[in-house]
C-alpha cells in the first residue's frame, strides 16, 4: 500500500495541493510543505487514538458513516465555485479538535514555522485537508474491509509506514514521539526549534534535509 506521503506526489495529491492552496489563499509551495508535515502528523495522532477501544470505534464509525471516501470522487466541484464550501471548513475544523485536541495549536504553530507561514494560514490548510484526509481513510477501509480495531491500526500503520522514502518515515517515528510519552507536539516542537535535549542531535539535520529548510 502506498503511503500517505507517495499520495501527495500522485496526480490525486497534486490536485489536492493546488486546491487546498487555491480555496485557502496560499502558496503552492508552502501549502505541499504544510501538508508532507501536517498530514503524517494528523495520521500518527489518530493512530495513537485508535488504539484505545474507544477511539477505535468512533474512528471506524466516522469512516463507516461521514467520511467513506466520497469526497474524492468530486474534488472538482469541491474546489470549484470561489472555494472550500464553509461547511466542509467545519467539519475539518472538527476534525482537528478531536485528533489533536489540547495540542493542535502547538501543531500549528510549529508547521507554521517550518514551513514558513503563520499558524492561522496552517490551520486554514488542515481544516480543508482533514476531510480530504479522512475521506482517503474510508476509501481505503471499504477497499481492503477493515472491520476491526486491528484492521484500522494496520491501515493507518500502512498508511504510515508504506511510504518509498523509509528515511521520512523513521524521521516521523523520532520527532512524533522521541521521548515515547505519546505527546505530538512536544517532540514536534523541540525537535523543530531546538528546544529538546532529548535526542537533538541528528533530528534536526534530518529535518532540513526533509523539509529543504
Amino acid at each position: 500500500m502506498a503511503g500517505i506521503l507517495d499520495l501527495l506526489n500522485s496526480d490525486l495529491g497534486k490536485q489536492i495541493v493546488s486546491g487546498v492552496a487555491g480555496s485557502t489563499g496560499n502558496d503552492s509551495n508552502k501549502t505541499s510543505s504544510v501538508l508532507t508535515m501536517g498530514l503524517p502528523v494528523l495520521m500518527k495522532a489518530m493512530e495513537r487514538n485508535a488504539a484505545t477501544p474507544e477511539g477505535a470505534e468512533g474512528l471506524m464509525g466516522a469512516l463507516a458513516n461521514k467520511h467513506d471516501g466520497s469526497i474524492l470522487d468530486n474534488l472538482g466541484s469541491l474546489f470549484g465555485g470561489g472555494g472550500v464550501d464553509e461547511s466542509v471548513k467545519q467539519d475539518g475544523a472538527g476534525i482537528l479538535g478531536h485528533i489533536l485536541g489540547a495540542k493542535q495549536n502547538g501543531v500549528e504553530q510549529v508547521i507554521g514555522q517550518k514551513a514558513g507561514i503563520d499558524a492561522g494560514s496552517v490551520g486554514n490548510i488542515l481544516k480543508v485537508a482533514a476531510p480530504i484526509l479522512m475521506g482517503v481513510l474510508g476509501k481505503q477501509k471499504k477497499e481492503q474491509n477493515v472491520s476491526s480495531s486491528g484492521d484500522l491500526t494496520g491501515l493507518l500503520g500502512g498508511l504510515l509506514g508504506g511510504s518509498s522514502a523509509s528515511n521520512d518515515q523513521s524521521f516521523l517515528e523520532k520527532v512524533l514521539d522521541a521521548d515515547g510519552d505519546g505527546s505530538v507536539v512536544d517532540d514536534v516542537a523541540g525537535m523543530l526549534l531546538g528546544g529538546s535535549n532529548k535526542q537533538s542531535g541528528g533530528i534536526g539535520g534530518m529535518l532540513g534535509g526533509l523539509f529543504g529548510k
